[in-house]
Parts: C-alpha cells; sequence; structure tokens
C-alpha cells in the first residue's frame, strides 16, 4: 500500500520510517552515517527509499553540517578530451565513499570562475578542485574565508591558494624542445592556443629551450592557432606560406598535433622526412595515427587520484605534512620525430 504523501504531494522521511518500521532518527543515521546502522536495518531503510522513491534532502543535511558531501570541479573546457583520465582519477577515490562530484567550466576566463566557485562555496560544498592556476582576487578571498579545501591542477601556481598536485608546463614544454634539438633539428616552430594560460607557459618554456641550445628565437616561429584540429592545419599553412625552412614543430596539445599530421598528409609532406612533428599530453590517439607522435606523457589519471586524496585529508585531518605534490611528466620518442 502506498504512503499517504504531504499536501505537496511529497515523500518525506516521515514516510520511509513508516514503511521500514524504524524512527525517522534511525533513517537520518542510515541515510547520513551508514556504518553506524547495523547491516539489517540499513537494509530495511535502503528497501522502503526505493520502494518510496524517496529522495533525500541534502540540503537539509548541509545546512546543518555546514558541509555536503559534493566535491567540485572547475575545468577550462567541457569538450577537451585530456580531462577525461583526470575526472576519472577524482571519481574512483570519491565514489567509494558516497561522495559525488560536480563539474563545472570557467572557459579559461577568471570571472567565470569567479561565478562558478561562488556558486559552489553557496552550496557548502566539501572541496573544490581548480584547473586553472589564473584567479581573480575575489575568488581568492571567498576560498580562503570560507575555509573551503582547494587543490589547483593545472600548473605550479606563483602563490597557491592551499594544495596543489601538477607539473609544470613551462618546464615540459622545454625537455621536449631541448629533446628536438638534441635530435638535430634547428628550425622549431611552436603551435599553440591564444589566450591560454597553460599554452602561454609551454610557449616560454620552449623558448628557454631555444635560449639555452644557442638557436635563433624568432618571434615568427610562435604561431597562434585556433583549438582543435583546424588549429594544426593553420600552424601547417603558416609554415608553408612564411616559414618554409621550419625543420620541427612543437604543439602545445595533442589534437593540434594531429591536426598538423593530417594536413602534411593532405600536402603529401613527409613526417619527419619534411617536417617532424611533436606534441603535449600524450592521448591513446598519438599512438594509433601514421607515423605516430612524439608527445609528453602527463601522470593526468594520478593527478585526479591524487587531488581527490588530499581533499578528503584536509577534511580529515585540517592540516596535512605535504600539500604540493610535483608529478612531472615523461617524453614519450615516437616515430615522428
Amino acid at each position: 500500500m502506498p504512503a499517504s504523501k504531504t499536501r505537496s504531494g511529497a515523500i518525506t522521511m516521515r514516510h520511509v520510517a513508516e514503511r521500514a518500521r524504524v524512527s525517522r532518527m534511525t533513517v537520518s543515521r542510515a541515510l547520513n552515517k551508514p556504518g553506524t546502522v547495523n547491516e539489517g536495518l540499513r537494509k530495511r531503510v535502503l528497501d522502503a527509499v526505493a520502494e518510496l522513491g524517496y529522495v533525500h534532502n541534502q540540503l537539509a543535511r548541509n545546512l546543518s553540517s555546514q558541509r555536503s558531501n559534493v566535491i567540485g570541479l572547475v575545468l577550462p573546457s567541457l569538450e577537451n578530451s585530456i580531462f577525461a583520465q583526470t575526472l576519472k582519477g577524482i571519481s574512483d577515490i570519491l565514489r567509494p565513499i558516497g561522495f559525488h562530484l560536480m563539474v563545472a567550466e570557467s572557459t579559461d576566463d577568471p570571472e567565470d570562475e569567479e561565478q562558478v566557485v561562488a556558486a559552489f562555496v553557496a552550496q557548502r560544498i566539501a572541496g573544490i578542485i581548480l584547473h586553472s592556476t589564473n584567479h581573480t582576487p575575489a575568488t581568492v578571498r571567498m576560498l580562503r574565508s570560507s575555509n573551503t579545501p582547494v587543490v589547483e591542477n593545472g600548473d605550479f601556481p606563483a602563490e597557491p591558494i592551499d594544495m596543489v598536485v601538477s607539473y609544470s608546463n613551462r618546464a615540459a614544454a622545454k625537455a621536449m624542445t631541448l629533446h628536438l634539438a638534441r635530435l638535430g633539428y634547428r628550425k622549431i616552430a611552436f603551435a599553440g592556443l591564444a589566450a591560454n594560460p597553460r599554452a602561454d607557459q609551454r610557449r616560454l618554456g620552449y623558448l628557454d629551450a631555444l635560449r639555452e641550445t644557442g638557436l635563433a628565437t624568432e618571434p615568427s616561429r610562435v604561431v597562434s592557432v585556433s583549438r582543435g584540429f583546424a588549429g594544426g592545419t593553420e600552424a601547417i599553412a603558416c609554415i608553408a606560406n612564411r616559414l618554409p625552412d621550419t625543420d620541427a614543430l612543437f604543439c602545445a596539445g595533442d589534437v593540434l598535433a594531429a591536426g598538423a599530421l593530417f594536413e602534411c598528409d593532405r600536402r603529401r609532406w613527409r613526417v619527419p622526412g619534411r617536417l617532424a612533428i611533436a606534441s603535449f599530453d600524450d592521448l591513446e590517439l598519438m599512438r594509433h595515427v601514421r607515423p605516430a607522435i612524439t608527445s609528453l606523457r602527463l601522470a593526468r589519471y594520478e593527478i585526479g587520484h591524487r587531488s581527490a586524496q588530499m581533499l578528503l585529508d584536509r577534511m580529515e585531518q585540517a592540516s596535512m605534512p605535504v600539500t604540493f605534490v610535483d608529478l612531472g611528466f615523461e617524453i614519450v620518442q615516437r616515430a615522428s620525430t
């Protein structure tokens, strides 16, 4: 027999308690702190919840406990597949212990990020992971004053808000450019997105390597391109039209590198005979195109895994001995260079 509802038609905790033949306090403990309720009672409560279609009022719980069981993640883009492994790493830590992940997009705009963070803080989220390290002063004040645990993981920030799990974009790009120079390439071009803070750091690393090896730092060999495969096409068109002596192209992202490779194939340019191509991120795609593309491999899954674990540790302990983790990078040499 269906439980009687309130005037609004909503199933309440009282209905669940009646169906499970327990007190409302037991229902609350079974849903909020399942470890404090014996297995038999917990099963009765969960069966009643399922039968009645009860939706637990997390907002009320948030107000009483000051924190929810939600972790917020702010990414620059929801379209970029490079974040998939980071998401998986976070989820693999949070899901088994009953935490949920809420994902939002900042479009690499600090003002947009500020609005998202404000919405998260207002919901009393338990912690927040920021891929960007470029924030408005208001965002930093908001996070610190709310005492929200924070992990930044898109680069090494000059002044961390709280905790950091990442790698250095600048150091990684420098290492790849030095690798290309050691292979004998002398006219190395760089292609990256305009107005992108991580691409800017990679460009600086590229220039650091050229200076260190004594190669010319020619501004014309730094090419700003669009997102996606089209950006790689633009980079090859620029080389063909303005930089024909270029012997290697370092792309600030795998999708750009793949687009460049496809355009080289269309133009019948041999890779690496006419032009070597190297990339940043090492998506699975880099192993399956022909020729396979030399790339910087980042510990994306581990970044997500460690970010989530450090948030949980912070919530448990309030302070931690380790708040800064450098997961580094690896150059994977393949046929494209």
